[in-house]
């Protein structure tokens, strides 16, 4: 696992990020998780969901529940740009955990962090092939 250079950018609306950090400042003793929408390339639609582990240090969409947020992603005429959870205890940077289990190369992976004191609260990443790559967030 490396991590590279921001060399690429995702751009996503200002109340996503507002929208993403409350969830994880509400949900302090679990990750939070959702997935990420939009349109043209630009994140606009935050689809939260249940943490199936209820875990603080991993989480995982249960399966029935993210097939209908992809359907649900599909009926309004989006697409899945990004996948978010939360790191309550430590750095907001993918885990073992996170990269073997990024499924979706395309995908944006958001981590937040919700402590006040986070140097970067929200980062965006790339993982493909077992290695991340930081996002620049650009704010449309």
């Amino acid at each position: 696992m490396c991590r590279g250079n921001v060399t690429a950018a995702v751009r996503v609306r200002r109340e996503i990020i507002s929208r993403i950090r409350e969830e994880a400042r509400q949900t302090p003793e679990q990750e939070c998780c959702g997935l990420l929408a939009g349109r043209d390339g630009i994140i606009t639609r935050v689809l939260p969901a249940r943490n199936a582990l209820e875990s603080a240090t991993a989480f995982e969409i249960a399966p029935a529940e993210l097939f209908q947020l992809m359907r649900q992603i599909r009926g309004e005429d989006l697409e899945m740009l990004g996948i978010y959870h939360s790191h309550p205890r430590g750095e907001n940077r993918p885990s073992p955990r996170d990269v073997a289990s990024a499924f979706y190369s395309e995908a944006a992976y958001f981590i937040v962090s919700p402590l006040d004191d986070a140097a970067h609260p929200v980062r965006a990443f790339l993982i493909r092939d077992g290695r991340f790559t930081e996002l620049q967030i650009e704010i449309s």
